[in-house]
């Protein structure tokens, strides 16, 4: 028996819809058709891929992996057969990338959408900034073309090509005050009573954030967690609380125009963000153009001492 792409096909719908059932209506084929695809597959395979119950079908520890497997090949064949239907024409097709939340990230994206446009029109770029979602798994598994994210280690799965590097400010609204002059560095220490609103635990900028506090051995006042940028831009605006974040999100986020920002030392904070692409998956001819375009962007960003982004 050959694993063919109907197969395959069949087995991502089915663990995409939850249930053979269901499966079968959208793929307009009946369920023992469907059946019969599973086992065979999981007869070549020799493993189990389903597991059955009566609210449906969810799949094993070889299903996911099979899944993910599946997903890269099938969105390689479609993107094989646009390439070559395209094979005399300019490069098109669909790009996807993804941008961590509270990062410089936020301000490259209309700058990548605009050169897109003007060097490759065929290609439409979808920019997805969801902070709900682990930009790196949808990666792996191929659901994603790239991703900007916080990360320095490696991760499974993945490339990481370092790009910059970029300080964290603490930001107030206008009434707060912080002592000294606009231009004074504050030492992390006299933050110890000052009510913050934060990105939540689960963000990777938090995590850096409560090391920093943890390392000179006092418990930050956090009164709010946000996960949305315009949502905390909100709350340090009216007072509730300040924050800390990369110096273009803050200069990037209406709302925070007026605001003070000062740098912190002892100890410093900082953030590494790298592009992350699949790996040993290849990429699309559209999405490898799209990553030239990315790395440009980049490279012109960091040359602007007001973006405070440095080389890693």
């Amino acid at each position: 028996m050959s694993v063919d792409f109907r197969k395959l096909q069949s087995f991502v719908k089915i663990i995409d819809a939850g249930s053979i059932s269901r499966a079968a209506g959208l793929l307009n084929t009946v369920q023992p058709a469907l059946s019969q695809q599973i086992a065979a597959l999981e007869q070549h395979f020799g493993q189990k891929l389903l597991i059955r119950s009566n609210s449906g079908v969810t799949p094993t520890e070889a299903g996911l992996v099979l899944y993910r497997h599946a997903q890269l090949m099938l969105k390689y064949l479609e993107q094989a057969s646009l390439d070559i239907s395209r094979a005399s024409q300019a490069l098109a097709g669909h790009v996807s990338i993804g941008l961590a939340t509270y990062s410089s990230s936020s301000t490259l994206s209309l700058p990548i959408i605009q050169e897109v446009r003007r060097i490759h029109s065929g290609i439409t770029v979808h920019i997805n900034d969801s902070f709900g979602q682990i930009l790196s798994e949808l990666v792996m598994s191929g659901r994603m073309d790239m991703a900007i994210i916080y990360a320095s280690q490696p991760i499974k799965g993945t490339k990481l090509t370092p790009l910059f590097s970029e300080e964290l400010f603490l930001v107030a609204n206008a009434e707060t005050d912080m002592g000294g002059s606009q231009d004074a560095s504050l030492d992390l220490k006299t933050l110890e009573n000052l009510p913050l609103v934060l990105p939540g635990r689960g963000h990777f900028l938090r995590k850096l954030i409560d090391e920093a506090f943890a390392r000179v051995r006092i418990d930050p006042v956090v009164v709010a967690e946000i996960d949305s940028v315009p949502s905390l831009a909100a709350a340090v605006k009216s007072g509730i609380g300040a924050s800390i974040l990369p110096l273009s999100v803050v200069r990037g986020t209406p709302g925070l125009e007026n605001a003070h920002v000062r740098k912190l030392v002892k100890p410093a904070i900082r953030a590494d963000v790298s592009l992350c692409t699949p790996d040993p998956a290849p990429m699309s001819e559209p999405a490898l153009a799209v990553k030239a375009v990315l790395l440009k962007v980049v490279a012109e960003l960091i040359e602007k001492p007001q973006a405070g982004l440095m080389l890693v």
